[in-house]
């Protein structure tokens, strides 16, 4: 889950929404970019399912007693969390061998191989070896420069989409989550110092450079839970009775 505090209120994302998200923007990836073949096409569903692993733990949220906070993908219990991730990798590889190739990178590319914590580096070592056993069982030998840049690509959008959710919108660069402050890490060949985002109002979002072939609205469905809700009802009660809304984006290139 995405969580992003205000005086009064919370404004709840789940992982899989924001994921789908990240799917759009690979869709929209411009074709001098990177052509569409079949690879891209799982490349490009590897990313809008790349937070699968999220969806049961999102259909029942979970309140954090310490922090007084709905728990977010950031402090969410490590053992469930890598537990979750695992299975996520596994249902997208059932799909795709290349889709789950992908994914398995991107979660253990949060989680260093030197941690003191043993989970952690077992779970580091369990996706490595996964990730040789599906290169391995794929028909195809994809070159190393074509995945790594399916697999920038796919962290790219999602750091995009994060970008998106955790701050408000019409956020100034100033206020702005510290991530993406400062741009955003992928470097790519039409963008070898890397891109950044701005929120030019609270509608629209500015990339540059533009790595999409055209201006794209969006939408991410939330839920806003009041704390009055939570002191009076509980939280689980509160999300339940909380409607959903849409958060509506248009991205567009820097003027």
């Amino acid at each position: 889950m995405i969580v992003l505090e205000r005086d009064k209120d919370f404004i709840l994302i789940k992982q899989h929404d924001h994921a789908a998200l990240s799917g759009q923007m690979v869709r929209e990836w411009k074709q001098n970019f990177l052509l569409r073949s079949k690879l891209r096409e799982e490349a490009d569903w590897a990313a809008a399912q790349h937070d699968r692993a999220w969806i049961p733990l999102d259909d029942e949220p979970r309140w954090n007693e310490e922090e007084g906070r709905p728990y977010s993908f950031i402090d969410y219990p490590l053992e469930e969390k890598l537990a979750a991730y695992q299975r996520g990798i596994e249902e997208v590889a059932g799909q795709s061998l290349y889709a789950g190739m992908l994914c398995s990178m991107h979660y253990q590319s949060f989680l260093s191989e030197d941690s003191e914590n043993p989970v952690i580096r077992q779970f580091v070592q369990e996706e490595k070896e996964r990730q040789e056993d599906l290169f391995a069982s794929m028909e195809m030998d994809v070159p190393k420069d074509i995945y790594d840049l399916h697999f920038k690509r796919l962290q790219f959008c999602d750091d995009l989409s994060l970008y998106v959710c955790m701050n408000q919108p019409g956020t100034s660069k100033e206020q702005e989550v510290s991530w993406f402050k400062d741009g955003f890490r992928q470097a790519f060949d039409f963008a070898p110092e890397g891109m950044i985002a701005h929120w030019v109002d609270d509608k629209q979002v500015s990339v540059d450079p533009f790595p999409f072939e055209n201006p794209f609205d969006a939408q991410v469905p939330y839920k806003l839970v009041r704390k009055s809700s939570i002191d009076r009802l509980g939280f689980t009660e509160a999300y339940k009775q909380a409607e959903t809304d849409q958060r509506l984006i248009t991205f567009i290139p820097a003027e």
